[in-house]
């Protein structure tokens, strides 16, 4: 048992190192036409809030024999980091002020959580008060792509929904599931066995709306196409009386 918690252990390792760098195309997109777009900024600031209550439970005076948890978090928070910088230097103004804003009460939390569990609280008390604070913003985390899962519903299109992030939530849910199932650990198995559930939500519906992506952009494709054929059409009309007048004044 103990060999097969491990593995779940590792493969959940795996698997959320590859949720955590699956949005870099979107990032990398971000960069490239130096704009946020559509895209949010809150789930990265809720994910980073969530990995860093995750990195104090896994300390070992808080919760002991969770080393996993702790490497796994850890890197979460700094790729997190990085997220939420590159967001607020491309938003704009009043959106970048807004992340700011947010990133801000994010870090008094964290501060706060950490001075009360460490300084007020001892024992089981302590692990019991992490865990519930744990739980309570990992399903914010997990929560958090309901807003871009609505949005996928308004506008049957999942462009903003990247298919590896939809899948890596399943995976690292499954995995960190059966891990606190293993471990009998209650805190990793309610939020894990949400995210589970919401991981599968967003399988679902790339699956019924995955093909209008491509619909949608051979839609704008063919308007850039009829835009070029009425420009080259006014080109056409104006050069006409232009070649005409030419060859009236050679005559």
């Amino acid at each position: 048992m103990d060999i097969l918690r491990f593995s779940c252990g590792i493969l959940g390792n795996a698997v959320g190192l590859f949720l955590f760098l699956a949005p870099m195309t979107t990032f990398k997109r971000i960069v490239r036409r130096r704009s946020t777009e559509q895209f949010s900024g809150i789930p990265y600031i809720v994910t980073l809030l969530s990995c860093s209550l995750s990195t104090w439970y896994g300390l070992p005076f808080v919760s002991p024999d969770n080393l996993l948890v702790l490497i796994i978090s850890g890197i979460g928070v700094v790729i997190e980091l990085t997220y939420v910088w590159i967001f607020i230097t491309y938003a704009p103004k009043k959106e970048s002020q807004k992340i700011m804003g947010l990133s801000g009460l994010a870090l008094i939390l964290v501060l706060t959580f950490a001075f009360v569990s460490l300084f007020a609280l001892h024992g089981k008390t302590r692990k019991l008060f992490c865990g519930i604070m744990l739980d309570i913003f990992s399903i914010l985390t997990y929560a958090s792509p309901l807003s871009v899962m609505m949005l996928v519903i308004k506008t049957k299109s999942v462009e903003f929904m990247p298919f590896l992030l939809s899948l890596s939530s399943f995976l690292c849910g499954i995995f960190w599931l059966a891990y606190g199932l293993l471990s009998q650990d209650p805190f990793l198995i309610v939020s894990n066995g949400l995210g589970t559930g919401l991981g599968i939500a967003q399988l679902i519906l790339y699956a019924m709306y995955g093909k209008n992506q491509s619909q949608t952009k051979n839609e704008v494709r063919d308007e850039f196409g009829e835009m070029d054929l009425e420009k080259t059409g006014q080109n056409e009309e104006t050069e006409l009386p232009r070649s005409s007048f030419t060859a009236s004044s050679k005559n």
